[in-house]
């Protein structure tokens, strides 16, 4: 889920400068640093949502949630995990302007990395994760999700890495901000066009019937325009930007992405497709106006999302405690995580029936929403550690095939 920036911290000083190695070293692996505690977080809530997809799915929620039928502590666990997506392929996007822009290497062309990884990411999409989140053989169903996402973004920014960062920038901002404007465009099954149009931006099964399907979760589109936006604001941590001046770009861009969020938002102009109402009380009526759509993301959607992410990265640019370097140690490792820890939910699940029994249906839940709250607190403590051996081998590691995870 990130490129190889870890790496950058290793980087040797400028030719022909006379900032010291040990300046050089230190100054990329505190921004390294920010960004791996940013997606550590980010992790952390993504295990949350997993947790309660694994024990509490009985209660489904749609997309976006119905306000009037989804309890309040449901709601907004289910609205903070809507920061993963968004910050992940955004720091992918960030993290391979870093790959492409060493410290104090000569510039190199990210292509081949992107295109590779990305290629890697679709295919454990299909076969590992796939199994993972259902342990069906054969699989039934196959979801294209999030990191079908980025593996497919990943390989669009690749190819067009070559181009102007202006121009890069440019396409991502008509993408973000003028997706929804494609939202009544819909092709039935059949039509030439269905096939290109659902994987792009409309969430449908491309095969309904037979012995397998195959349902796109996550249509690409939006998320090509957040990766080439993050690429394009790769520089806000080259090494030219010092920390102060980074946090001030980064509180802007919170604060301007949320206050064009309540403009947006507020008098229902663009941006979402469902309007916000006057609920029965304040709690509803706030939920209505957080209610956003995730597939594909809306604009107000990455509005909310990357512009919380900008204030917590700016925020993060001066932790040093604990809770920091614990959530840096999970941003270190995301692909790793990711895949570990839906298998020790899938194992987790298959225990729970076979000794406990099913609960719900065939599965096993819990009736009480807290215990998804208890079980993502003991599995990211108990994940921790596993992790912190990876990040160390991953850091240390030679092996050319370590840093595609």
């Amino acid at each position: 889920m990130t490129s190889s920036v870890s790496n950058v911290a290793a980087a040797p000083a400028y030719a022909g400068t006379a900032r010291p190695l040990e300046a050089v070293v230190t100054a990329a692996r505190a921004r390294i640093a920010a960004i791996d505690v940013m997606r550590g977080l980010v992790i952390v809530l993504m295990l949350l949502d997993h947790v309660r997809e694994a024990i509490y799915l009985h209660m489904q929620v749609g997309d976006p949630m119905d306000v009037g039928a989804t309890e309040p502590q449901l709601f907004f666990t289910r609205l903070t995990a809507h920061l993963c997506a968004p910050t992940f392929v955004f720091l992918t996007g960030l993290g391979a302007w870093l790959y492409a822009n060493p410290a104090g290497q000569p510039a190199r062309s990210p292509r081949e990395f992107l295109v590779k990884r990305g290629l890697l990411l679709i295919f454990l999409e299909l076969t590992v994760v796939n199994f993972a989140w259902t342990g069906d053989v054969p699989p039934h169903t196959l979801w294209l999700q999030v990191i079908w996402a980025i593996g497919i973004s990943m390989v669009v920014l690749g190819l067009l890495s070559g181009l102007p960062r202006w121009l890069l920038a440019a396409i991502g901002f008509v993408i973000v901000f003028g997706h929804n404007l494609l939202t009544p465009i819909s092709f039935p099954p059949g039509h030439p066009l269905f096939a290109v149009w659902t994987i792009l931006h409309e969430r449908a099964f491309l095969v309904a019937e037979g012995a397998l399907k195959i349902k796109v979760t996550y249509p690409v589109l939006p998320w090509i325009g957040v990766i080439l936006l993050g690429y394009a604001a790769g520089p806000l941590y080259s090494q030219a930007i010092d920390a102060a001046r980074r946090t001030k770009a980064l509180v802007l861009l919170g604060l301007g992405c949320l206050a064009l969020l309540v403009v947006l938002r507020g008098f229902n102009i663009y941006g979402e497709t469902l309007p916000w109402v006057a609920g029965a009380d304040f709690t509803h009526t706030l939920m209505s106006f957080l209610n956003y759509t995730k597939y594909p993301p809306s604009l107000d959607f990455l509005l909310f999302t990357i512009g919380i992410a900008f204030l917590l990265m700016a925020w993060f640019e001066r932790a040093d405690n604990g809770l920091s370097r614990a959530l840096a140690v999970f941003g270190a490792a995301p692909m790793f995580f990711y895949i570990v820890h839906l298998y020790v939910l899938l194992i987790l699940q298959k225990l729970a029936v076979a000794t406990v029994g099913p609960t719900h249906g065939t599965r096993f839940g819990v009736d009480d929403f807290y215990w998804v709250w208890i079980g993502a607190v003991l599995l990211a403590v108990a994940l921790y550690f596993p992790t912190r051996a990876f990040a160390r081998y991953k850091r240390t590691s030679k092996q050319a095939w370590v840093r595609y995870f």
